[in-house]
């Protein structure tokens, strides 16, 4: 059995109110669980690539897993998951789109662009909790993450 370690889980969501129920749902779904919260695909990319007031690695520390909306303004979750999986540091942290399209296009062009997983955010609290409890069962006991 692996040690339990805190999971660092960066957020991408445009939509603050999505932001404050995935943050309740999950901070109540993982027993370990320290989430970061971006609001576009611009900010996400200086996070990880540390840029800007992200320098600090205490502060902001490099994601185990990535959240990452499809819909957001300035960069969309599409050109960021292609930026992260090209780079060769970055794409080795697991990508799971979060999203309410359900469309078959954007499915297949996430999967082709690297995604891990595809996810439809549920409509409800309680199917956030147990969205997050599945993945606190999967990304956070089940599956081996390199540090």
């Amino acid at each position: 059995m692996k040690t339990e370690r805190v999971m660092n889980i960066l957020v991408a969501e445009d939509d603050i109110d999505d932001r404050l129920l995935i943050t309740k749902a999950f901070k109540e779904s993982f027993d370990k669980a320290n989430l970061i919260c971006v609001e576009n695909g611009e900010v996400l990319i200086q996070y990880l690539k540390r840029e800007g007031k992200f320098i600090d690695e205490e502060k902001y520390p490099l994601p185990n897993l990535i959240l990452l909306d499809l819909n957001m303004p300035k960069k969309d979750g599409r050109e960021a998951l292609v930026e992260i999986k090209s780079d060769a540091e970055l794409k080795k942290i697991p990508v799971i789109i979060f999203t309410t399209s359900q469309l078959e296009d954007d499915i297949k062009i996430t999967y082709k662009s690297g995604t891990n997983s595809y996810i439809t955010k549920p409509g409800t609290f309680d199917g956030l909790l147990e969205v997050g409890k599945e993945l606190e069962t999967y990304w956070g006991r089940t599956v081996l993450l390199p540090d």
